[in-house]
């Protein structure tokens, strides 16, 4: 099932992201003169924060991490509070590895899967879309860039891409890594991101977090158990561009970070005829990927708002 929602006063955006700039300059100071646990020294308390004052987020942890481990994660049960905290405590390393790779002072154990896949599209001339998540740490596939000269355009939803790509800059004038903040996709900008497919450049937009707008189009899909809402954007912007289509999840095994490439598609194509029941049948393949990563790394699926269950998602657009 596909539809637009009628945004309200919930949507994910509304609630918060963790954005501190200037902390990040502090933080990647620290690591530079002094190593990682000074770091992490201002790094935690600022999330620890983060935590105690947004119950939104702490509740959307609990209610995650209770569906991801009766769905087949390894572990021993612990007892709910303790499964927060360590769920935010990997958010904060991530958040530190981030800062890190940015300012290109953390060298990380990498295991890329499907390199091959994503050095031949290059190769080929031609680019791609790479649909990813809030799963580990992307970034990461910033070491494959070194490797092939691989340059990725970013896309978000939020309003800060001005000041991280200004802050990239400052710590990395060498990034092949730029942030494009993008609500709705206009005939302008699937003309723009056309280009970057036809250089050979990668372009990436998140496939697990509904977009700012309005009336977002979504596609209903089955995750953890439970029907929940993915944005369809990914897919009608496959559609418009014409280019093959990449999964991308990123993980950390032990010391060990595993970055997998899995290529979806060739080309994806929208009959007007069949376009909901193929946008959901892409979703669901997606949530299937999803949910394979997560069940191997839950604490690294960084959504902290509930998923399942938002306000813009209640009437007529909600599943049956």
């Amino acid at each position: 099932m596909t539809g637009p929602l009628t945004a309200t006063a919930s949507h994910w955006a509304q609630i918060g992201e963790v954005t501190f700039v200037p902390g990040m300059r502090l933080i990647f100071w620290l690591h530079r003169r002094l190593g990682r646990w000074p770091a992490r020294v201002i790094l935690y308390p600022i999330v620890f924060c983060y935590m105690v004052a947004n119950p939104t987020a702490r509740r959307a942890s609990r209610d995650y991490l209770r569906r991801i481990m009766g769905t087949g994660a390894a572990g021993r049960p612990q007892p709910a509070t303790v499964r927060v905290l360590r769920h935010f405590a990997a958010f904060a390393e991530c958040m530190l590895d981030k800062m890190l790779l940015w300012g290109g002072a953390f060298e990380p154990k990498v295991e890329i899967h499907g390199e091959d896949l994503i050095a031949a599209q290059i190769a080929s001339g031609q680019g791609a879309l790479l649909i990813c998540s809030h799963l580990g740490n992307v970034e990461l596939c910033r070491v494959l860039s070194r490797r092939i000269g691989l340059k990725v355009t970013v896309l978000t939803h939020t309003k800060h891409a001005k000041r991280f790509n200004e802050l990239l800059e400052r710590l990395d004038p060498a990034s092949q890594l730029d942030l494009m903040q993008v609500t709705e996709i206009s005939p302008a900008t699937a003309m723009l991101l056309s280009e970057k497919i036809a250089r050979g450049e990668l372009v990436a937009i998140g496939g697990d977090r509904v977009p700012v707008s309005t009336k977002p189009l979504v596609a209903w899909a089955n995750f953890l158990g439970t029907a929940a809402a993915f944005p369809a954007g990914p897919y009608v912007l496959a559609h418009l561009l014409q280019c093959p289509v990449f999964f991308l999840f990123s993980i950390k095994s032990g010391p060990t970070n595993e970055v997998h490439f899995e290529r979806f598609a060739e080309t994806i194509r929208l009959p007007r005829t069949e376009r909901d029941a193929e946008l959901a049948r892409f979703a669901q393949q997606y949530a299937e990927r999803l949910e394979h990563f997560c069940r191997r790394a839950p604490l690294e699926w960084f959504n902290f708002y509930d998923f399942w269950r938002l306000p813009a998602l209640d009437g007529d657009h909600a599943p049956r």
